[in-house]
């Protein structure tokens, strides 16, 4: 297969929509001329014209109020947060217009709209560039949200998005714009479905987005010492696979759930409780979390430290290992 890097796989799947449905429209800041940031929305303009891929004033509520208008009209806007912390003054519009219209109006009106957010750190970005927001959006009913940790799935969730009738909140790592790999550019699993990147019998490392890979180095790290980890991609966030999380978690009778945002009442706690719920017979450990750190993003020559990295994993990992061995009342028989 040839290789493509997220962004690549991302401007595809823009460009497919925009040419299977003349419906579909993409704006944002400097997605136009300049093609994004990123460059995700590179030549699109060229190949479709202004009127479907344009540039709009730096007015993130204003962005996100016209393409509600939009899809009253008929239309299913693509928009661009040019930067995840950018996309606060646009939250208003997104939880109580975007996220509740359908409600609002018993079904008669839907919102088919994809607000694309350039998402997290590992960039050396400054504040206001790195945040981890998806709490903020998983706790608003009527959104749907994904967030992408391969170029194939990227090019998937973002299609998907698309065609969705219902908002979605597409969060794609930005430090992975530009890795590459061999991918498919088809459209692949739905959204709400997790899927095991590797087996593993041990403990289960639950990850999404820009947290996958790093999940991935520590399992390989710790099948050096012996350890088997089974690392789940969670793929989208709303809706929630619980299945295919209990499953793995029964499997292995350990869990550490790894998220890039901070710890204090974020996605993490929710999956952990949810985890506690479904496999608490199963366990032989306490759920552990690897998170962020509770504070504001740091400047970008203190991020690593910041960041959960291969190191707190497999510290975590070794919790899980010494809980198990001292104390009996979390051993469950087989």
């Amino acid at each position: 297969m040839p290789r493509h890097t997220m962004a690549q796989a991302l401007n595809t799947a823009l460009r497919d929509a925009l040419a299977a449905d003349p419906d579909v429209v993409v704006f944002g800041e400097d997605v136009g001329t300049l093609g994004g940031v990123f460059r995700v929305t590179d030549g699109l303009t060229r190949e479709f014209g202004a009127d479907r891929c344009f540039d709009t004033p730096l007015a993130e509520s204003g962005i996100v109020g016209f393409a509600v208008g939009m899809t009253m009209a008929g239309f299913k806007p693509v928009v661009e947060m040019q930067f995840d912390a950018f996309a606060y003054p646009a939250f208003e519009q997104i939880v109580s217009h975007v996220a509740k219209l359908r409600n609002r109006t018993r079904g008669a009106l839907s919102v088919p709209m994809v607000i694309r957010v350039p998402y997290a750190g590992g960039i050396g970005g400054v504040e206001h560039h790195c945040d981890s927001s998806e709490a903020y959006y998983v706790h608003t009913p009527g959104l749907k949200v994904a967030a992408p940790a391969t170029v194939g799935d990227a090019y998937t969730l973002l299609r998907r998005a698309i065609d969705d009738p219902d908002p979605v909140v597409l969060l794609e790592p930005k430090r992975l714009y530009f890795a590459s790999a061999e991918a498919d550019l088809t459209v692949g699993a739905p959204m709400g479905r997790a899927v095991v990147r590797r087996e593993g019998r041990d403990a289960t490392l639950v990850a999404y987005g820009p947290s996958v890979d790093v999940a991935l180095d520590a399992a390989a790290a710790a099948a050096e010492d012996g350890i088997s980890l089974e690392v789940v991609d969670l793929r989208t966030l709303v809706p929630f696979d619980d299945e295919a999380v209990a499953a793995s978690v029964r499997r292995t009778g350990r869990c550490v759930v790894v998220q890039e945002a901070q710890g204090f009442a974020g996605v993490g706690a929710e999956i952990a409780a949810r985890v506690q719920e479904r496999c608490f017979h199963h366990l032989h450990a306490p759920v552990l979390r690897v998170s962020g750190f509770d504070i504001p993003y740091p400047p970008p020559k203190l991020e690593r430290l910041h960041l959960p990295g291969v190191d707190r994993i497999l510290d975590a990992v070794d919790r899980l290992q010494w809980d198990d061995r001292v104390d009996a009342r979390w051993a469950v028989a087989p």
